[in-house]
């Protein structure tokens, strides 16, 4: 009897208190001081298959989590939606993710693989959901997306982690590529306290230049009707590239990229495959945009041997132009019936960045503040990056060190890895896998740039050189940081990461924006 009564009195308590924590699920958030944010969703989510709301593919054995949705609204005119998930194996970390293209939407693989992970992990759609179009004539919302998003996001996220576990994180981490790139050096730049480590890829940080490269390519590629390439052309051109530089800058002669391609050279005279409004084209492609009335250099061109990767190439930089849907600034200025043949380089390009640089442009290379903090800042770029030059972020790595007058002042807090053969963000015929997705991190730490950061926060322990792969696995080679390329040593197999020495080239030997395009 004794028993009987003991088992429902357990069984009564353990129901109060299911009920009580219950009860608490929703009421630990209130008292949020987050003034312009508000709270729409908190949901307790059970270990298992989990589907996010309106989606259809269901993420399968997820850990318990805790999600938090959250609208901001720092201006009357912003509309920035975050995402918090908290997962209840906490590892004492907080980590923020960056978005690509033009953001619109939170990034829900980002979140699922931080929590999987361990760490309390945060997205925002850069305040322009539901697209970019909808932005057309809301300056403000243009500054969220260039800036402000990411930081309402960090401060909202930190203060949700604060409220729910009792503590702040031990360390927080931003990770972002392409336009996480941006969000990574504008967050380096005007808030160095946001994060102790920073994970930067594919930068597109000089943004309103980057656009206008590809909408000088654009133009280049559709001022007479046969001017634009076929993708047959567009592969013969990369071969002809191969043919001449592959093994001539630290490389075999059979790889199938370059390992340093600022050696590589082509001359589209030389392309008898090409009709002669081609080669006009091409010359002026790999000139790269310039004021048409000063001569001055606006961005880096286009890297050679990228002319036919994929759906970012050249081959679709032409009438149905995949790009024209990354233009959408000159949209937002000039609206929905903006027509880039008739863009002007000299007095466009300046109503442009009167406007949309101190927005969307992270190019400032005093990174003292960051320094200053114990900051860590950790880059990468892929060399056959079709979308976002690597020459812009050689540029800027370069620009940094100018700053600090010299190498040895920056790798204390900021280091690069350019990687041969990497398109933008994944793949590529080189050693491309990096570990450069969150969902890598149980890939060995010598393979894994994320992993990397974190020793070099948490231990001290100063990156050197990473082991990439390709797709296939079946080469590995040696990527060091920058200046320094692999170079294969005399007589050893190609592909094995003991064939290879670190050998530095010069730095620099990129175009050179103008000053006025560098701001």
């Amino acid at each position: 009897m004794k028993k009987l009564i003991f088992g429902t009195v357990l069984i009564i308590w353990l129901c109060i208190s299911a009920v009580s924590s219950a009860q608490q699920s929703d009421g630990w958030i209130r008292g949020l001081d987050l003034p312009g944010v508000t709270v729409t969703v908190v949901e307790n989510i059970a270990a298992g298959d989990y589907t996010v709301p309106g989606h259809r593919t269901a993420m399968t054995a997820m850990p318990a989590f805790v999600r938090v949705a959250m609208v901001a609204k720092p201006t009357p005119q912003s509309f920035i939606r975050i995402e918090v998930w908290l997962p209840e194996a906490w590892n004492g970390r907080y980590l923020g993710t960056g978005n690509g293209g033009g953001g619109g939407g939170i990034v829900y693989s980002s979140l699922e693989s931080g929590v999987r992970y361990g760490f309390a992990v945060a997205s925002t759609d850069l305040g322009t959901w539901p697209r970019t179009d909808s932005l057309v004539g809301k300056p403000e919302r243009w500054a969220d997306f260039g800036w402000r998003a990411t930081h309402e996001m960090t401060v909202a996220a930190r203060a949700v982690i604060e409220k729910y576990y009792g503590r702040s994180p031990q360390y927080s981490y931003f990770f972002g590529s392409s336009t996480g790139g941006q969000q990574a050096l504008m967050t380096a730049q005007r808030f160095p306290g946001d994060y102790d480590g920073i994970l930067c890829g594919a930068p597109a940080n000089n943004r309103t230049h980057l656009y206008a490269m590809l909408l000088w390519n654009y133009q280049q590629l559709n001022k007479k009707p046969g001017a634009y390439l076929t993708k047959q052309q567009a592969e013969a051109i990369t071969e002809a590239v191969l043919k001449r530089n592959a093994g001539k800058d630290g490389g075999h002669a059979d790889d199938k990229f370059l390992t340093d391609p600022r050696m590589a050279i082509l001359n589209p005279d030389e392309l008898d495959f090409l009709t002669r409004d081609q080669k006009t084209a091409m010359k002026q492609i790999y000139a790269g945009p310039v004021n048409p009335a000063t001569g001055e250099p606006i961005y880096t061109p286009i890297s050679l041997g990228t002319e036919y990767i994929g759906v970012i190439g050249l081959v679709n930089q032409q009438d149905s132009l995949n790009d024209l849907e990354l233009l959408f600034p000159f949209r937002w200025l000039y609206g929905l019936d903006f027509d880039p043949m008739k863009f002007d380089f000299d007095r466009d390009m300046d109503h442009v960045d009167a406007i949309l640089a101190p927005m969307l442009n992270a190019n400032d290379p005093n990174l003292s503040p960051l320094k200053e903090k114990g900051g860590k800042l950790l880059m990468y770029a892929g060399a056959s990056d079709p979308l976002v030059p690597y020459e812009d972020a050689v540029n800027y790595y370069d620009r940094v060190i100018d700053h600090f007058g010299g190498l040895e002042n920056v790798q204390d807090f900021f280091r690069f890895f350019l990687i041969p053969g990497l398109w933008h963000n994944n793949g590529g015929p080189g050693p491309c896998n990096i570990g450069q997705r969150i969902s890598d991190l149980s890939t060995p730490a010598e393979s894994n740039v994320f992993t990397m950061l974190i020793r070099w926060v948490e231990n001290d322990e100063a990156p050197e050189q990473l082991i990439g792969s390709n797709w296939e696995m079946t080469l590995q080679m040696p990527v060091y940081l920058y200046p320094k390329f692999p170079h294969l040593l005399p007589g050893q197999k190609p592909g094995i990461p003991s064939s290879y020495e670190g050998v530095i080239h010069e730095r620099g030997k990129v175009v050179v924006p103008a000053p006025r395009y560098l701001k």
